[in-house]
C-alpha cells in the first residue's frame, strides 16, 4: 500500500478519488480495508490483488457514462450495507 497525506492507501484509490467523491465516500484508517474489499467485490477479483482490481475498476469507470454511474450506484449501494 502507499501512503498518501499520511494514511496508508490502497494502489488504486489516489487514482479514483473523483469516484469515491461521487458515490460520497471518505476513506478514513477506520473503513480503508471495507472499502477495499467492496471495491474487490464488485469488480469480482480476489481480495488484496491491487493490480487486476485497478484494470476492473477502470474499465467501470472510464468507459461510458451509464457504466461509471453504475459503478457508483453499486459502491454507495455495498457501502449503505455495510453501514446498516
Amino acid at each position: 500500500m502507499k501512503k498518501t497525506k499520511g494514511k496508508e492507501m490502497s494502489c488504486y484509490f489516489r487514482h479514483m478519488k473523483d469516484v469515491l467523491k461521487e458515490a460520497g465516500v471518505e476513506i478514513t484508517p477506520e473503513n480503508k480495508k471495507e472499502i477495499d474489499r467492496i471495491i474487490h467485490e464488485l469488480v469480482e477479483v480476489e481480495y488484496k490483488t491491487c493490480s487486476p482490481t485497478w484494470k476492473g475498476v477502470k474499465e467501470r469507470i472510464r468507459g461510458d457514462e451509464a457504466s461509471r454511474s453504475r459503478f457508483v450506484t453499486r459502491l454507495k449501494e455495498k457501502l449503505s450495507e455495510v453501514e446498516s
